[in-house]
């Protein structure tokens, strides 16, 4: 029997990845269009299972990223994280702050331990990704940077600048963020802090 996609199999973002000749209804097409959700049909061996969060990194570029998303996608898979790809999935013109969000929905909620969100400079999709409650995102620029952003902070989403790095550059600073744990002790009280201030300024939507 073929397996049925209805809306309620299609994820926030990202990939939906079914054996080839499942039946997609033409309402789940329609709303993974919408979520920007690449549908993947591919033969049962080729089809793996979901990694557990903490072997999950989400990542996600837009058009000035691409090319250095597709790059860093196999460093991370030969380093044992299963890929959340949100996209972009070419060169088209695309807004960084989209992009952003899915990575940091996809930390927030818990489905990814980290994230990984790309564009010209970084410093968009850092702001971008920031918004989210539970996402502490980190531009790094070098490997100081990256090893500090993980030890001191514990970020949990790293943003990158496709022109300001040399692929060399970037898996360099890639490879040290997600081999860098967490300090903890003294580190732990000001990280706390600032999960104070983000649950001070965090505002109920007005009832209607």
């Amino acid at each position: 029997m073929r397996q049925v996609i209805t809306v309620q199999d299609v994820p926030p973002s990202g990939e939906l990845r079914v054996p080839i000749g499942t039946i997609i209804t033409s309402s789940a097409q329609e709303v993974a269009a919408g979520r920007g959700v690449r549908i993947l049909e591919l033969p049962e061996d080729q089809l793996t299972a979901l990694a557990p969060p903490e072997k999950t990194i989400a990542i996600g570029a837009d058009h000035g990223g691409f090319q250095l998303k597709e790059a860093l996608k196999p460093l991370l898979e030969g380093l044992g994280f299963q890929v959340r790809d949100v996209g972009v999935h070419d060169e088209k013109p695309a807004d960084y702050p989209d992009l952003a969000l899915k990575v940091a929905e996809l930390v927030a909620a818990g489905t990814a331990a980290r994230g990984v969100a790309i564009d010209g400079a970084g410093i968009g999709s850092c702001m971008a990704a920031n918004k989210v409650p539970g996402v502490r995102a980190a531009l790094c620029y070098d490997k100081a940077s990256a090893r500090n952003s993980r030890e001191h902070n514990d970020s949990n989403v790293l943003t990158l600048g496709a022109r300001l790095l040399t692929q060399t550059q970037a898996e360099e600073v890639l490879r040290t963020w997600v081999g860098t744990p967490f300090a903890g002790g003294r580190h732990q009280a000001r990280v706390q802090k600032i999960l104070d201030i983000e649950r001070k300024y965090l505002k109920r939507a007005p009832s209607t």
